[in-house]
């Protein structure tokens, strides 16, 4: 476990007459430092609905804790999962990832599937309720205020409920019309889909019209194929999916399991695209 008090120095330095060891930075330049690096972290983190707050200073604050004292960020503490409940336990899930990737995540208060009356794989992975709409606006809104220059969107391969209705939303926004006071945003060239895994690999799925369930562009528009080369990106991915343990066990039996399956599905999407090693397909939205 890391922790500074670990770290001796390496030769022995000596207080002046006050007791101020030498390379302690004064007061007012570090409050000063302190101020900058506040401003910075702020616009860092300024299209995001949270933001990390800069510490420069060995000092514990309610707003800028140290991270050895953070429970899982370089302590041997733990989360107790097993008091958790199932939607706590997916959030977690998240925030690890998101700290995995280096990414942010905007809580959006959508609760899943099956805490909105979907009950057993028939329901989940069949046709969403006519009481049940996409959250067209409010991922719309989103979107519009972070800009983001490619939004990804899933295809639905398997027909999972949340993962159509979240597609739906992609596909509305690719057809707004211009409108009386201002245009629409361009979401050509900034939106593409990709493919569900593990549920692409097991119906072996090779375009969107292998799809079950109704998948239709807007007039004038087409999906082309693109194909990223991850082949260095195996392993941090397989680590990525192994954070969700909640699911790993349920999908894919086992580690290996999750291995094989993994590298089975993009080593197809690399032979498909001609790319030599691991390749990501994606979807995107073009007009020919």
């Amino acid at each position: 476990v890391f922790r500074r008090s670990n770290i001796a120095n390496d030769y022995p330095v000596l207080p002046d007459a006050t007791g101020t060891m030498p390379w302690l930075a004064e007061p007012e330049r570090i409050a000063v430092t302190q101020e900058r690096a506040n401003t910075q972290a702020r616009q860092f983190w300024q299209r995001s609905s949270w933001t990390r707050a800069a510490n420069i200073t060995n000092e514990e604050t309610e707003l800028r804790p140290i991270a050895d004292s953070v429970s899982a960020q370089g302590t041997a503490e733990g989360i107790d999962f097993g008091a958790a409940d199932a939607a706590e336990i997916r959030k977690a899930e998240d925030e690890r990832y998101a700290w995995l990737r280096h990414a942010s995540v905007v809580w959006l208060d959508l609760p899943d599937a099956v805490y909105r009356g979907y009950v057993g794989d028939e329901e989940l992975l069949g046709q969403p309720r006519e009481d049940d709409p996409p959250p067209y606006d409010l991922l719309r809104q989103e979107i519009l205020r972070l800009e983001p220059q490619m939004v990804y969107f899933p295809m639905a391969v398997g027909g999972h409920v949340d993962h159509q209705l979240c597609r739906d939303v992609g596909l509305a926004m690719l057809a707004e019309e211009r409108r009386w006071v201002m245009p629409p945003p361009e979401m050509v060239d900034h939106l593409t889909f990709y493919e569900d895994f593990p549920y692409a690999w097991w119906s072996d799925f090779t375009g969107p019209d292998d799809l079950d369930t109704v998948f239709r562009l807007p007039l004038g528009l087409s999906l082309e194929a693109r194909y990223s080369d991850i082949s260095e990106m195996m392993e941090q991915k397989a680590a990525g999916i192994r954070l969700y343990a909640s699911q790993v066990t349920r999908l894919f039996e086992n580690d290996q399991g999750l291995l094989d399956d993994l590298a089975g599905f993009h080593a197809r999407a690399a032979l498909a695209g001609g790319v030599e090693g691991y390749a990501e397909r994606y979807w995107s939205a073009v007009r020919p």
